[in-house]
């Protein structure tokens, strides 16, 4: 099972309350981020209904440009400003996001119709958070404020896909082809840009993107107002109520490798509560936070169903009482709360409490359906691999043994491209974690499938570059059996997963979905090459 904070330099920070004692973490004294950080428990919790993200409408729309002579849905999300009460009793919190929420409008679209997203950006001009600008691709001589959208999970070509260096200033749109010729499933969508990434999601640029197909639809699951997304994110707050980013000792150089905050927040609420029936949710659960970890349960235990991940429906439902949910993961629950009629029941996460729900003592008739089957299995077959693939997970540290980023493969960002797979081929690729921290890799625009976890010796490997297993391959759990796009990999273990490589031909990105990391040089460009390629 996964440990809860999944790193050494996570230790110090078990209590949740303060992101910015020891290891070197500091507050900034900016003027913008209050004196001193909030101490959570001294406000009422569940006080405040869960807010639930509206559906976005289209504005129009426009020529689908596959040339098929459909007109498909046209959006127009604007990045802007906005000030938003996390909780009853402090002031409204300055955020940037997406319309007028935090997170922002959730969009949806139907498999295979997909749609067109306009992305305006209307932030200010300066940023409010600390800009390390010796990271790679966030130097001085670059605007301040820019922003890049990715669709995380969504199979998209290349020129839509958010590139993290085709960044666009306040002023300027981003215009996105989404085609949707996926299965059903939660994505999510978020700032990409190079160097503060980390920034601007922690400023509040994400929020969820559905993809509903037919086969979906025929199970009979919880729908409507049963089915509800939770998407869940740490922040540091202060005792004014305002965002507060730590940062380092040297003043030069304020990266941190990760941050924890002492709120976590529910759909943009902290310790916010639901009235739901007694009968079955459908709970789409999805980490938002940019380094924290989870292992949901309810307080009392209360039996769970998981029904699908990052990329849709597993085969059959798996009871849990317990699930881990990594950085960009997603989960698909179905809670049946009619056991509990006329109480309530907290959602935690260990010893922090996440939301409250208020069961009622009555309720409509419950016509949802918990299939028993509920897609055909699929296993890919490793030996249709065309390649296997041995890539590192690495940590560099400075002379006073500060951490000075990760790296994949020991490259950084800006050299040539070295993995390069063919459109409609198959690899499997072993990720070698040589770090003390668990890292959840994200591959842009395909689909994978884990296929073992087995532990090795870390001295041998870096001595002598010789794979020595100590321990037996580990299957997967069986909530995380099915379709994934986001992998978490544990430190000295080799995580191997088999990657069909469908969809399109271009330049894509695989990275840690530690925002922290893949600021400081842990992502890579990969591409995929046309069919018909020598």
């Amino acid at each position: 099972m996964i440990d809860f904070f999944r790193s050494t330099r996570r230790e110090f920070m078990k209590s949740g309350a303060l992101a910015a004692a020891g290891a070197g973490l500091m507050l900034p004294h900016d003027g913008n981020a209050g004196a001193d950080a909030l101490d959570p428990s001294t406000l009422v919790p569940f006080v405040d209904p869960l807010p639930v993200p509206r559906v976005m409408k289209p504005a129009g729309i426009r020529p689908d440009p596959e040339q098929t002579g459909r007109q498909i849905p046209y959006y127009r999300m604007r990045m802007h400003e906005v000030r938003q009460k996390v909780h009853r009793d402090l002031p409204p919190t300055r955020m940037w996001s997406f319309e007028d929420s935090f997170p922002g409008p959730t969009i949806e679209v139907k498999s295979g119709e997909g749609a067109i997203v306009e992305w305006a950006n209307e932030l200010p001009l300066r940023h409010f958070l600390p800009i390390d600008h010796t990271l790679h691709g966030a130097e001085r001589s670059l605007p301040e404020v820019r922003s890049v959208i990715h669709l995380h999970g969504g199979r998209t070509p290349a020129a839509s896909d958010g590139y993290p260096e085709e960044w666009v200033v306040p002023g300027k749109s981003q215009r996105c082809f989404y085609p949707a010729k996926q299965d059903a499933a939660l994505l999510f969508y978020h700032d990409h840009t190079m160097g503060i990434n980390r920034l601007n999601i922690y400023a509040g640029m994400l929020g969820l993107f559905i993809v509903r197909d037919a086969q979906e639809a025929a199970l009979h699951l919880p729908s409507g107002k049963y089915e509800v997304p939770l998407l869940i994110a740490d922040r540091l707050l202060g005792k004014d109520g305002q965002l507060v980013y730590p940062v380092s000792e040297h003043p030069d150089r304020p990266w941190v490798p990760e941050v924890f905050g002492n709120a976590i927040l529910v759909n943009g609420k902290l310790l916010p509560y639901l009235d739901v029936e007694p009968r079955r949710y459908r709970l789409r659960v999805m980490n938002g936070s940019n380094g924290r970890f989870y292992r949901l349960s309810f307080e009392n235990k209360h039996e769970m169903h998981v029904i699908g991940n990052d990329q849709g429906l597993l085969s059959a439902p798996v009871a849990v009482k317990r699930v881990p949910l990594a950085p960009a993961e997603r989960i698909d629950l179905v809670v049946d709360f009619a056991a509990m009629a006329g109480t309530h029941v907290k959602l935690v996460s260990d010893s922090f409490d996440i939301m409250d729900f208020r069961v009622a003592a009555k309720g409509s008739e419950d016509t949802s359906v918990l299939p028993a089957v509920l897609r055909a299995p699929l296993r890919l077959d490793p030996a249709t691999a065309v390649r296997t693939r041995r890539l590192t997970l690495d940590e560099r540290m400075d002379d006073i043994q500060r951490s000075m980023g990760m790296l994949l493969n020991n490259t950084p960002w800006h050299a040539p491209i070295t993995e390069k797979a063919t459109l409609g081929t198959t690899e499997i690729w072993e990720m070698v974690n040589l770090t003390d921290d668990s890292h959840p890799i994200h591959l842009h625009l395909v689909r994978l499938q884990i296929l073992d976890r087995r532990r090795f010796d870390q001295f041998e490997y870096q001595a002598k570059g010789t794979l020595r297993f100590t321990g037996p391959a580990q299957q997967p759990e069986a909530h995380e059996a099915g379709w994934k796009d986001t992998v978490g990999s544990d430190p000295g273990m080799v995580t191997r997963i088999v990657v069909p490589f469908e969809g399109y031909a271009g330049r894509y990105v695989w990275h840690c979905h530690i925002l922290e990391h893949e600021d400081n040089e842990m992502m890579r460009p990969y591409e995929v090459l046309p069919a018909l390629h020598s």
